[in-house]
């Protein structure tokens, strides 16, 4: 038995430091895991050798700084993790391992006015086809990350009024898909788990602070305050989509007039095109053909940027981020939606605020909800299980893969060295 204050107690300690740092990371040299943990040269590779020794961790040649180096990442096969996301109109999941890697990864259409029983039916249906396409055991199933398109009641985990999937409020995601694969589930919402993916994956990689903005068929926001997902005591901050523009605007669907959202959902913004473009746009159309110098969709864009930079502006008074990443099919737009938002930024912000703030686009378009989902399982997973492989995970139960049909297993996604 380890005595608190012992020698073997502050080994175990550093043991599962060094494998919280690399787990988090993706992968990290031995210089940046002693910076990062505050252990020694010296500590840090004793531990790592004890680990790669153990099957935790695998160490691979690289270069930092135009020297040699060792990279060190968590073992692929210590463990699979899904991730899970329902949009409006669309499901898509993906398996990866604690590597960071992604080893497989599927999206299907999805019917909004499916009911929740439906919707994770395809889902349960879906993990299991994936996770039997990359021949990995079930038994290496960790765990999986969910987002859905609405917020999360932080005690009860209860699903809260979503137009955008009517028929799922006052569910339980979590339960109800943790009990169909037999795992543990991490739930959150949509925006929330695109400021992970593009922290972990994409635009927002460096950054501690910083805010990603969708807009899609709703607004929202994923907040991160000094490297966490801030996600307020009830579960809702982020709803940037209800900071008032217009007191005598359109009637939101919130109650209130004027929403941010009343000016820049996807429902509210493309009936101003129906009648010079059709009424079949979608907003990556309207993005497709704003980019391609179309006038009418050019302004429309242009609008909406400058819609969202007041909303940025408010952000950043209000927490001062120094990066807000702008997400969903708005990303593809470049410059004729990011310079409205700057001039906006710059005209409304406070100018100190304003100067520290970089604007940029998400790199991972319609996967960063997803990926998100991923990181999600990796940040909220404990480290004891990892340095025990041969213990079982508590709580966890088989549950038989479903065999299917298309199989879509996907190249090497790796975090920064």
């Amino acid at each position: 038995m380890e005595t608190p204050g012992s020698q073997s107690s502050l080994h175990r300690a550093n043991l599962e430091r060094v494998v919280r740092a690399v787990r988090m990371a993706g992968s990290l040299t031995q210089a940046d895991i002693a910076r990062t943990t505050g252990l020694s040269a010296a500590t840090v590779s004793n531990i790592v050798r004890e680990l790669k020794e153990g099957g935790t961790v695998q160490v691979t040649p690289t270069s930092a700084g135009g020297r040699r180096a060792r990279a060190v990442s968590l073992s692929g096969d210590a463990g699979t993790v899904v991730g899970v996301d329902f949009g409006h109109s669309h499901l898509r999941v993906a398996v990866g391992n604690l590597a960071h890697q992604v080893l497989a990864e599927e999206a299907e259409p999805i019917d909004v006015d499916a009911s929740a029983e439906e919707g994770f039916d395809r889902a349960e249906q879906l993990v299991h086809r994936l996770v039997a396409s990359t021949g990995i055991s079930r038994e290496k199933l960790i765990g999986v990350g969910l987002g859905v398109p609405g917020p999360i009641d932080v005690e009860t985990g209860e699903l809260g009024s979503t137009s955008i999937l009517p028929g799922w409020s006052g569910t339980h995601p979590r339960e109800e898909l943790a009990s169909r694969l037999g795992v543990p589930v991490h739930v959150d919402n949509d925006a929330n788990l695109g400021a992970l993916g593009e922290q972990v994956w994409g635009n927002g990689r460096g950054a501690t602070d910083l805010a990603y903005i969708k807009v899609a068929s709703g607004v929202g926001a994923g907040l991160v305050i000094n490297g966490q997902i801030y996600r307020g005591p009830g579960g809702t901050a982020g709803e940037i989509g209800h900071i008032t523009l217009d007191e005598s605007g359109p009637v939101c669907r919130c109650g209130n007039r004027g929403c941010l959202e009343t000016f820049t959902a996807a429902r509210y913004v493309l009936p101003l095109l129906h009648s010079s473009h059709g009424t079949d746009l979608t907003m990556a159309r309207v993005v497709q053909l704003a980019r391609e110098g179309d006038p009418g969709c050019r302004r429309v864009v242009g609008d909406l940027g400058r819609h969202i930079g007041s909303g940025v502006a408010n952000l950043c008074n209000l927490l001062n981020p120094s990066r807000v990443v702008i997400g969903g099919d708005l990303a593809e737009a470049g410059d004729v939606v990011l310079g409205p938002v700057r001039d906006s930024v710059a005209r409304y912000a406070i100018p100190s605020a304003a100067r520290q703030l970089t604007v940029v686009p998400g790199t991972l378009g319609g996967r960063a909800e997803v990926l998100g989902a991923l990181a999600l399982v990796l940040s909220e997973m404990g480290d004891a299980t990892l340095l025990e492989p041969s213990a079982p995970v508590p709580g966890r139960r088989h549950a038989g893969a479903v065999d299917g049909e298309r199989r879509a297993p996907v190249g090497a996604l790796a975090a920064p060295v």
